[in-house]
């Protein structure tokens, strides 16, 4: 449906989801994604037409909250297979755009009933994401239920996001009946992530029990409207113990700016200061992750897991 040899699509991550780590994963055979909020339609534009050059693979451009810049979603629509949206409300006209540029649109839902409107309103794949997932997290059920809630009304593709770090569960998601999974937190410990060092290692050194759902970094967009995100419980606490109005520094474009107590952006490797403080997103499948490896390992051991008799 989407020209991926593997059915995992990389999860959108702000700043750490580089075009880079797109690429990477898109050359492992998955579905490369990179984040275009706050992009123009040419800087979308020429940044995809840059990655498009560079690997044969399937990628996709991610769009969020209600502010969204028609001319850059049809400027995405024009370059990659799949246009994906998430913390807004399933928007007809939205895939309408997607749709008359060639592209396939796929909204990120936390509930049946949203699961349903992105069905209505035209979307070619839903993602449900369970509690379980890092970042920003939309609903209140834990995946394998809401997934199986979904499966049973849509007929379109359901992909599962949320707690899958390693092969088993990549598995487990499949033998439930999805299309393919969502991932992020594994994909921010990799050679070829954006996430800044200390980042990276602090997810494989997180054990069970590592995070929760906060409102502690709402200086951000989405949360603007529901401050919910799964961050590892080291960066909460350390961001307590921060003096002052700020946490570091970071580079966004050409221009280095002054990041907040509490800002949503995730340290990439461009950040100094409190990195310990910064919002470290992570979901419950750290437990699963015990190295930083490059994408291609990754991919491949995980579609050994669902090839390997049982």
């Amino acid at each position: 449906m989407v020209g991926c040899r593997v059915p995992i699509q990389q999860a959108p991550m702000g700043s750490v989801s580089t075009p880079a780590l797109a690429v990477a994963v898109a050359d492992a055979g998955g579905v490369g994604t990179i984040t275009a909020m706050g992009l123009t339609a040419p800087q979308i534009d020429g940044m995809l037409a840059d990655m498009a050059a560079s690997t044969d693979g399937a990628l996709a451009a991610n769009f969020l909250t209600e502010q969204i810049d028609r001319e850059a979603v049809a400027a995405a629509a024009g370059r990659v297979r799949i246009i994906d949206f998430f913390w807004a409300d399933p928007n007809a006209a939205l895939v309408e755009i997607v749709h008359r540029n060639s592209a396939l649109a796929c909204w990120q839902v936390g509930s049946l009933d949203e699961a349903r409107a992105a069905a209505d309103a035209g979307c070619d794949v839903v993602v449900v994401q369970g509690t379980e997932a890092g970042g920003h997290v939309r609903g209140h059920s834990p995946l394998l239920p809401l997934l199986e809630s979904v499966l049973a009304r849509l007929d379109v593709p359901v992909l599962a996001a949320g707690g899958i770090g390693d092969g088993r569960g990549f598995a487990a998601v499949m033998a439930a009946g999805a299309a393919g999974a969502r991932v992020g937190t594994r994909f921010v410990a990799t050679s070829e992530s954006g996430a800044h060092p200390v980042y990276k290692q602090a997810v494989v050194d997180a054990v069970a029990g590592s995070t929760e759902i906060t409102d502690a970094f709402s200086v951000c967009p989405l949360c603007a409207t529901v401050p919910r995100a799964r961050v590892l419980r080291s960066c909460i606490h350390s961001l307590c113990d921060v003096p002052g109005d700020d946490v570091g520094e970071t580079t966004m474009g050409d221009q280095r700016v002054t990041l907040a107590r509490g800002h949503g952006l995730p340290p990439g490797a461009a950040a100094t200061g409190h990195i310990e403080a910064m919002a470290m997103y992570a979901g419950e499948s750290v437990t699963g992750i015990e190295a930083i490896e490059p994408v291609a390992h990754i991919m491949s051991s995980w579609c050994a897991a669902i090839e390997t008799p049982r």
